[in-house]
């Protein structure tokens, strides 16, 4: 069982201890820590929350992909997640803001919040820290 599952059956249960995995626990410290460090750096826990579901999201498009799933990609290859794997630095917070604009165009869920964020942001996205 996951430890998403694990979680879940433990809040439909009411049970008032929630134990997280080591792994789970190392994630959920490791994303906070950006968090405050951002926040220290001008952006909101709003406006990290926002980056981390758009990165999150351009992760799991792209394991759909691969196998098991074996999906047609939903976003361009140019501007997937191995898009961002492929660059460092300020080549890739110029990469990730581009991603944003040109996802932006498109139609479909994700666009016209993307690139209000991108507009708004008085930082790095949080995949430059």
């Amino acid at each position: 069982m996951t430890a998403f599952k694990e979680t879940l059956k433990v809040w439909n249960a009411k049970e008032a201890d929630i134990r997280m995995n080591n792994d789970t626990q190392q994630i959920v410290n490791k994303a906070w820590n950006f968090a405050h460090v951002l926040r220290d750096d001008g952006l909101s826990y709003m406006a990290y929350t926002e980056q981390i579901t758009f990165l999150l999201f351009l992760k799991m498009a792209d394991e759909l992909t691969k196998p098991p799933y074996n999906r047609k990609p939903i976003v361009p290859p140019d501007l997937g997640w191995p898009s961002l794997l492929e660059r460092d630095g300020d080549e890739l917070e110029v990469h990730y803001r581009h991603i944003l604009e040109e996802l932006g165009k498109k139609s479909g869920c994700w666009g016209p919040s993307s690139t209000r964020h991108a507009r708004r942001s008085k930082t790095r996205p949080c995949c430059g820290v």
